[in-house]
């Protein structure tokens, strides 16, 4: 029933006008290098309050979708990744626009974009609500111990430093307390502000230190895009089907990879693909391709960008906890439509739940069509001088603040946070680990205190629950190699300096 509910909901020309506007929105912040799909989403969230949550839905997986796979078009034309996931895609992809083949590596990009967004919303359909089933079974200590778990993975992979993004951390965490404290009750941190009551607002924070201060940091370290050479051959080779059999075992592969690597807390898409690009380079009987214009290689590096986002659904949906900065705000966005993301959403909220799939695969269908349509008008968006993006930027960063409670203070909040993160990124301090400590704080203090109520004070539960356990293993080892890692690279870079 709640299948055919959404359904039917998606069926209102107003839920399908507002995808074809995320799916736009994205293509446009994809493809400008600097602009990503977590600051398209940080800004466009609070403009989607307005509508209900379906539509608002419809919007934000639209853009999310076509900004991953549109960040490949700058990556491939300019050598410039438009998102931090399509990093890979320059190896092959500028190599194939050199050699006249732009509109097949294009091509390629759409196609594998939408193979592996469509793959993992499969993965998605067939293990969310399995898992669900197996998470209401999570007690207090094992939501405090995957809440740990979550911060650690962040704070392990979340930057270069391990102690800047323990840092960041820990200071999401101690920001996340101001306010009144949801055991008791008692005031926090409030200075006797009557605005500091509810806290500080999760989207106006995200709005400063996601979006308005990676505007200020371009102004501060002065970079431009407006006078590149966008002069470019496309060629007239079109993609055919020997190319897309050759290509077809590697991506079904790669897929799994973005899947698995999204599904793991604070692991985004570039991440994954990395991973994904070097192991099949590694079995590849022709190595020596990659880099040099590989069809296969560029299609593992665009596949694996787009299967992340259904990974990353899975751990949002099934557990609450963000695969990645996107589902943070994603998350924040749920609670602000007063739905609770985790199993209970599956109960309570089934239509959503299954709202969500189908505006994934919808999504998909779109970008399929728009993009081996459109991509090369798209190329046209290299043009547009930054100076315009970054006022229009500002612009909607101040509107969207004010409007998710017409408070001036809202406002105060984003461009505090707006400073804080252009000094973050001045010193190379990661905001992944505060945004994730931010919005996981509540989850960890919450679920240790209901444990030491049903423990009677004890802190056996620590030990004496297997998944409890194994998650805080998990946390120890996600650091601990971290540390050994960092401490490798370390040594290496001494190592350099000193033979220079």
């Amino acid at each position: 029933m709640e299948f055919i509910n959404a359904l039917i909901s998606l069926i209102n020309p107003s839920v399908l006008m507002f995808l074809l506007v995320g799916v736009f929105l994205g293509s446009l912040i994809g493809t400008l290098p600097g602009l990503t799909a977590t600051m398209g989403i940080a800004l466009l969230v609070p403009l989607t309050f307005w509508l209900d949550s379906t539509s608002g839905f419809a919007m934000l997986i639209g853009l999310w979708n076509s900004a991953i796979w549109s960040g490949g078009i700058s990556a491939i034309l300019i050598n410039t990744p438009g998102t931090p996931a399509s990093i890979m895609t320059t190896l092959d992809g500028y190599e194939l626009t050199k050699k006249g083949h732009a509109r097949l590596a294009l091509d390629i990009n759409t196609i594998g974009s939408v193979f592996g967004g469509l793959f993992s919303t499969l993965i998605l359909i067939i293990f969310a609500f399995p898992l669900s089933k197996v998470t209401l079974k999570f007690g207090p200590p094992e939501y405090f111990a995957l809440g740990v778990f979550g911060l650690t993975m962040m704070i392990a992979i979340g930057g270069t430093s391990l102690l800047k993004s323990l840092t960041m951390g820990i200071a999401g965490l101690l920001i996340a307390t101001i306010g009144s404290d949801a055991v008791v009750g008692a005031q926090r941190f409030t200075f006797g502000n009557i605005n500091l009551i509810q806290g500080i607002n999760f989207i106006a924070m995200l709005i400063g230190a996601l979006g308005l201060s990676e505007i200020l940091y371009q102004i501060a370290t002065r970079e431009f895009f407006g006078n590149r050479n966008t002069n470019i051959k496309f060629g007239d080779e079109k993609i055919n089907l020997s190319i897309l059999k050759k290509i077809f075992l590697p991506s079904v592969a790669s897929s799994g990879v973005g899947i698995i690597v999204g599904a793991i807390p604070a692991a985004g898409g570039d991440i994954a693909s990395i991973i994904s690009y070097g192991q099949a380079k590694k079995l590849s009987k022709n190595p020596q391709e990659y880099g040099k214009g590989s069809l296969v290689g560029l299609a593992i590096s665009c596949v694996t960008n787009n299967s992340v986002i259904g990974g990353a659904l899975i751990t949002m949906l099934t557990l609450g906890i963000p695969g990645d900065t996107v589902t943070a705000i994603l998350i924040g966005a749920l609670i602000s439509y007063g739905v609770q993301p985790g199993a209970q959403m599956f109960t309570n909220n089934a239509t959503l739940v299954y709202t969500i799939m189908c505006l994934m695969i919808l999504a998909n269908i779109i970008i399929l069509i728009y993009g081996l349509l459109m991509t090369r008008v798209m190329s046209k968006f290299l043009k547009l001088k930054k100076e315009y993006i970054w006022i229009s930027v500002c612009i909607f960063s101040l509107i969207g603040s004010y409007a998710l409670q017409y408070s001036l203070f809202d406002v105060f909040i984003m461009l505090l946070f707006s400073l804080i993160g252009l000094i973050a990124k001045i010193n190379d301090y990661p905001l992944g680990p505060f945004i994730l400590g931010f919005l996981l704080e509540p989850i960890i203090e919450s679920n240790f205190n209901r444990s030491l109520v049903l423990s009677y004070g004890s802190v056996n539960f620590l030990w004496s629950r297997p998944i409890t356990m194994l998650f805080l293993g998990f946390s120890i080892l996600s650091v601990l190699i971290s540390m050994i890692i960092e401490s490798r690279n370390r040594k290496k870079n001494i190592e350099k300096l000193n033979n220079n």
